[in-house]
């Protein structure tokens, strides 16, 4: 996944051009539009890819997370997809503490944001999951607040998983408290 966003990112003009594809990916399913294939499948290990016809969950797994990334991309000169330090964390910003970001950004909205983030959070299947996240990429765009896609594409990979559908939702969710609690240390460490 990080091979393909590098890529994406450093094609001059041509970037452009491939994340605007993606696009038009948005909420399709894998095999609508067959002008993504090179970009989806290209140098994907031979694993990842469906039997009888269906994408296989690393397919839609791939295919969300790079769509939704050329969403969250659009317009930008710094890349929106952000893994390793920061910080002082050893990764990138999983969903939940992006999000818990962009509410630390505004606390007004907190309970508008909290609702949409809870949306995908309970989101049983796969594409409403897809629908409900892009919403949230747009408002993470929106305030410049990147997310990391390796870590994004696997846990939607995980997610079609019933058994570990919980434990991405709980690691959501921790993250999202997690950056919340830390701003509220930083402001009573401040009034103190």
């Amino acid at each position: 996944m990080q091979r393909k966003i590098t890529h994406l990112l450093t094609q001059g003009p041509e970037s452009r051009a491939m994340l605007a594809k993606l696009r038009r990916g948005i909420g399709k399913e894998p095999g609508e539009l067959p002008e993504l294939f090179e970009i989806v499948f290209e140098n994907l290990p031979e694993g990842f890819f469906g039997k009888g016809g269906e994408p296989s969950r690393e397919i839609w797994a791939i295919y969300t997370a790079l769509t939704l990334f050329s969403l969250h991309q659009q317009g930008k000169d710094r890349p929106m997809s952000a893994s390793g330090e920061r910080e002082g964390e050893t990764s990138g910003d999983s969903l939940g503490a992006a999000v818990g970001r962009l509410v630390r950004k505004d606390m007004t909205r907190e309970k508008t944001l909290k609702r949409r983030f809870d949306a995908v959070l309970t989101a049983d299947e796969f594409t409403e999951l897809a629908h409900h996240a892009r919403g949230l990429i747009q408002l993470l765009k929106t305030e410049d607040i990147p997310l990391d896609y390796p870590k994004f594409a696997f846990d939607l990979y995980r997610y079609q998983f019933d058994e570990a559908r919980n434990r991405v939702r709980l690691r959501w969710g921790e993250d999202y408290y997690r950056v919340m609690h830390t701003k509220m240390e930083q402001k009573e460490g401040v009034l103190s």
